[in-house]
């Protein structure tokens, strides 16, 4: 048996006019896709990559971009993602759809997409959205509500004040159980948010244990835990008091708030900040270069009003809102350095602006999640 594997070995070697150290550095500069596959042809090569990915170029969460067409009955989904770590973009095509569209796709928070109607939710929460939960509709019809996976549990609060029946309240909070899919009714959201209890006014990040919302244009923030079904605060999480919008995520453990400095017409900069969960006290951790702001701002307009955050173990992206026509990323490096940088949208063009729903999320994409999506979800990856 020895002696086989030996020459299987030295076969790989007179094989392959690289190996070793210098295949690993080959793979370095090779997109994560392509890996996908090099890992197949060969142990060594399965080696080379692996070593690879772990000491030299390692995987960097990607960025899902889902376009919904909203002109057609189909409302069929294209799919785009952009690898960081190699720079690249690609379109991520399916023989058939995992979920029913019947009403039109939304994103919460950073990983999360979902769909809501009279009918049921269906939600996603996997890196490349091939998977979908399906569960019965909350008992209160809601219009741009928060929506979080908080452990075991889906949480839906607050809504459109615009579409409430006299008797419902629009602070009402259900959580569904996943383990003994059942909807319960919590402690209503605090009446402070009552003319801001939506998705548009709100900002949301979740983790395991709890669910945090922040006012995107005061800083007010309250925290929700399905344990107990409660909300605690308020909080401020204004670190500056010249912040007009601030944004929240969770990267890894840490939240992080991110904070537009001056005002809409005439923004100073952008700063990110670490928040202590335990004192709901923060400290500053970066600040965006001055060409990054400019792009993100958009060459035409000098106009920001709102960004978009999204988050995920050591990296965050951050877009504008009305217009990611840029994406702007920041890698949270050792010694809480950041390392910034940006991606044109290639998926933004005419078409999706007058006739699409754009929705983003990001997550940590590997190899397994790859050969998982090539073999038993269908999907193949084309390179843009």
């Amino acid at each position: 048996m020895k002696r086989q594997e030996e020459e299987e070995e030295e076969e790989e070697k007179e094989g392959s006019p690289i190996y070793g150290d210098l295949l690993e550095e080959v793979f370095a500069r090779v997109p994560l896709i392509d890996l996908a596959c090099a890992s197949h042809v060969s142990k060594s090569w399965e080696f080379a990559v692996s070593s690879s990915l772990v000491h030299i170029n390692k995987v960097k969460p990607w960025l899902i971009v889902q376009t919904q067409k909203t002109t057609s009955i189909a409302k069929s989904i294209t799919t785009h993602a952009y690898d960081p770590r190699s720079g690249t973009w690609v379109e991520l095509c399916q023989l058939s759809m995992p979920t029913k569209y019947i009403k039109p796709l939304q994103s919460s928070g950073s990983s999360l997409f979902y769909e809501l109607s009279h009918e049921g939710l269906s939600f996603s929460v996997d890196p490349l959205h091939c998977s979908w939960h399906h569960i019965p509709p909350p008992s209160v019809w809601r219009v741009e509500p928060i929506v979080a996976l908080v452990g075991p549990h889906v949480v839906v609060a607050g809504g459109g004040s615009g579409y409430w029946d006299e008797l419902d309240d629009p602070l009402t909070v259900e959580m569904y159980d996943m383990e003994t899919s059942h909807w319960s009714r919590c402690q209503s959201m605090p009446s402070i948010l009552k003319d801001s209890a939506a998705s548009t006014w709100l900002s949301m990040a979740s983790n395991q244990h709890k669910m945090y919302v922040t006012e995107k244009a005061s800083g007010i923030s309250y925290s929700f835990t399905p344990k107990i079904k409660t909300w605690d605060g308020p909080y401020n999480l204004r670190p500056d008091p010249s912040v007009y919008f601030s944004a929240i995520g969770f990267a890894g453990d840490d939240l992080i708030i991110a904070g537009l400095i001056g005002h809409a017409k005439d923004v100073k900069t952008l700063k990110l900040w670490r928040i202590n969960l335990e004192v709901m006290g923060s400290d500053e951790i970066g600040e965006i270069p001055f060409e990054l702001l400019e792009k993100l701002q958009g060459e035409n307009s000098y106009f920001l009003s709102s960004i978009t955050l999204l988050a995920t173990k050591d990296f965050i992206y951050i877009y504008k809102t009305s217009d990611p026509e840029e994406i702007i990323f920041c890698e949270i490096i050792e010694g809480g350095l950041c390392n910034w940088g940006s991606v044109t949208n290639i998926v933004l063009n005419d078409d999706c602006k007058i006739g699409s729903k754009m929705v983003m999320s990001c997550g940590r994409v590997d190899i397994a999640d790859l050969h998982m999506a090539m073999n038993s979800r269908n999907l193949t990856f084309v390179a843009k």
